[in-house]
């Protein structure tokens, strides 16, 4: 039970840290496109999952989202590096043998640091892009997000339904 523990949980870990190189990665050339203008990573449609495809995002805001991703990119490189480092510790600490449970839970507590500054950098990030958001826009959101949480409320009941039968 504990391996299969460790198994899942480096498994999400690196969904989180694809995620989050994909969203160090930042702006490049040809990533710009859309209704809105503005593509990219860190989600559907934008950075820390905000939809700013759907929102027509006037020149300006484009540029200052722009901007914002640039002066993140370095912080979320140095994050997601330090991601990696503690997966890395951690998974070496799963496979010493004899067990170490010391060194597990050393390691598994550094990777949980390392998940809370991510998280904490790309809600940082995506504060300060709503931010720049008209009122309009950010009601937009809210509504496309409760959208998003609906379907996955309703994809996680067909696939416990499915479990079942």
């Amino acid at each position: 039970m504990t391996r299969f523990r460790a198994l899942t949980l480096t498994a999400v870990l690196a969904g989180l840290l694809a995620g989050g190189v994909a969203f160090a990665q930042g702006q490049g050339p040809g990533r710009r496109g859309g209704p809105g203008g503005f593509g990219g990573p860190g989600g559907p449609g934008g950075p820390g999952g905000l939809p700013l495809q759907a929102l027509n995002l006037t020149e300006a805001q484009q540029d200052q989202v722009k901007q914002l991703m640039e002066q993140s990119r370095q912080q979320n490189q140095n994050v997601g590096e330090q991601l990696r480092s503690a997966m890395e510790a951690q998974r070496k600490a799963v496979e010493t043998i004899p067990v170490d449970e010391g060194l597990i839970r050393s390691t598994t507590q550094a990777l949980v640091d390392a998940q809370t500054e991510m998280a904490i950098h790309q809600a940082r990030l995506r504060s300060e892009i709503f931010t720049l958001l008209t009122p309009d826009q950010q009601a937009q959101v809210r509504k496309l997000q409760a959208e998003r949480n609906q379907r996955g409320q309703q994809e996680r009941q067909r696939g416990q339904q499915r479990q079942k039968q």
